[in-house]
């Protein structure tokens, strides 16, 4: 939904919607951000728990060097200044999942500050038309995940698990620079294409490795921003579009029927399509933040900065960090734009399914056919194949090799593309037969007897005398309908553009 139609027109003047993020991303790390604990998706409940986790009395952190360089790997990438000295605070708050009754977080100076992310979107849906807008990152700071809470409303009880307990997050800060879900949700999907290719997090939602809070607004031209509530933990990046254009709309509503909006936390229920209310932010809830008196300051280095005599294990150098940075998404786009001449539509579909484009680049090197044409099998042909039976580009029965040895037989005019995708749809079966062996077997060779083909042309015309008057009397779009009749007579085993010479001749005659 684009902004404005969020505004009725009976309204006195238009409304402007207001939305930042706030978004947790899971450390991709071996070990959790204080203990050595393992980190695994789905292990059994309460398996990965150390005594520091559980707060057994005595225990003390010891900070994750591989989640700190991630920290400073993302704050990079996406602009923002490092902080060389950034502390450690205790934020309180007392809930079943959290066993010491407070947090470890970066409230009073994070690790990064002060950086900005470029994200893409569509105008009217077209693909073909796009405007790149920027988001201000207010802050990127290390903090610690909670355990979690399985509510059992059957026997009325409520389970604890704490193996998420203590797991390594950076929380970044979007300023409220976006004014609708369909921005919200570009910033979204370009910084989790970014921390997977930085490997800083697997930014996986479905397995709660990227979680979105968005608060949303709503003001008058000229006002002051209006009252905001908050959508917690949205798990999917098309559920963060709906819940924001739900909450801009009912905000809207309620405040021209005269109601108040509510400083609150919602939540976004997906199969009703709204948000809920949670719980109320009326009273200013007190965490009690405190300086970490375990942990002493987070230290970072650069070439300047750093000790002659220092061990390079002991410390975390900024610059060495910054030279390993790889291609960003933004850059890796450009590249291929240049490289290939494809749109720069289609290099935002390469990169958005993952190991697309790695497979896209495969093909052109192992087939004659120019780029431009290859992006079209990968993207109409490939893509709808994978997504009609809900695989990964990994996880394709047709390899990059294969493909290319399709197109090849295509390039060489072994075989028309009608008859191309009738392979195609062969070699999804994964049968282990080779595009050749498929040709041979299915007998969808181009006819290269042009006597023949000129034949089935004439036979074609035969039976269509409307047609051939209609082409006489100048109507050329109905020769596509002869060319047609006579792919389907051949079963697509004739050269289209032979077949349009051979009856335009005839037809001349």
């Amino acid at each position: 939904m684009k902004a404005e139609e969020a505004f009725p027109e009976q309204s006195l003047a238009p409304w402007v919607p207001v939305v930042g993020l706030e978004i947790h991303a899971q450390i991709s790390s071996n070990s959790k951000l204080f203990s050595g604990s393992q980190v695994q998706f789905a292990a059994p409940p309460n398996s990965l728990v150390s005594f520091f986790d559980a707060s057994l009395p005595g225990t003390l952190p010891v900070l994750n060097r591989r989640c700190v360089e991630a920290a400073v790997m993302t704050g990079l990438a996406l602009n923002c200044s490092i902080n060389k000295k950034s502390l450690f605070d205790r934020k309180h708050y007392f809930y079943a999942d959290l066993p010491a009754g407070y947090q470890i977080t970066q409230q009073r100076v994070p690790i990064a500050v002060n950086g900005s992310l470029s994200y893409s979107l569509c105008i009217d849906n077209k693909m073909s038309q796009m405007v790149t807008k920027t988001v201000r990152i207010k802050q990127i700071q290390l903090e610690q995940d909670s355990g979690k809470s399985l509510h059992d409303d059957t026997r009325s009880q409520t389970l604890i698990d704490l193996n998420r307990a203590g797991v390594g997050l950076m929380e970044v800060v979007m300023e409220p620079d976006m004014c609708c879900g369909e921005e919200a949700a570009a910033a979204v999907r370009e910084l989790q294409l970014i921390l997977q290719t930085l490997g800083s997090s697997q930014a996986v939602m479905a397995e709660g490795q990227l979680r979105v809070d968005a608060n949303v607004s709503v003001h008058h031209p000229g006002e002051p921003y209006g009252v905001r509530t908050e959508v917690k933990n949205i798990n999917s990046i098309r559920f963060l579009a709906k819940a924001v254009d739900y909450e801009i709309q009912r905000q809207i509503e309620e405040l021209e029927n005269g109601g108040t909006i509510l400083n609150e936390t919602r939540a976004f229920d997906s199969k009703l399509g709204c948000t809920v209310p949670m719980r109320d932010k009326e009273g200013k809830q007190d965490y009690r933040f405190m300086p970490e008196p375990n942990l002493p300051p987070l230290i970072l280095y650069d070439a300047k900065s750093l000790p002659a005599n220092m061990n390079h294990q002991q410390v975390v150098n900024i610059d060495w960090i910054h030279k390993r940075l790889p291609d960003l998404p933004s850059v890796k786009r450009a590249k291929l734009v240049e490289q290939y001449g494809i749109l720069p539509e289609h290099s935002f579909t390469l990169l958005n399914e993952d190991g697309l484009a790695e497979f896209f680049e495969n093909v052109v090197k192992q087939t004659q056919m120019k780029p431009k044409k290859v992006i079209g099998w990968i993207i109409k042909d490939l893509l709808s194949h994978l997504k009609q039976h809900s695989l990964t580009v990994k996880e394709s029965p047709v390899s990059s090799f294969l493909l290319a040895d399709l197109l090849n037989l295509l390039v060489k005019k072994d075989i028309s593309s009608t008859a191309a995708k009738q392979v195609l749809a062969e070699l999804w079966k994964g049968e282990g037969k080779t595009p050749l062996e498929i040709v041979k077997e299915k007998k969808l060779g181009l006819i290269q007897d042009q006597k023949e083909l000129e034949q089935i042309c004439q036979a074609v015309i035969d039976r269509q005398e409307n047609e051939v008057m209609a082409i006489k009397s100048g109507n050329q779009k109905v020769l596509n309908k002869l060319i047609g009749l006579v792919q389907r007579e051949t079963q697509g085993r004739s050269n289209a553009v032979l077949v349009r010479q051979i009856l335009e001749k005839k037809l001349s005659e």
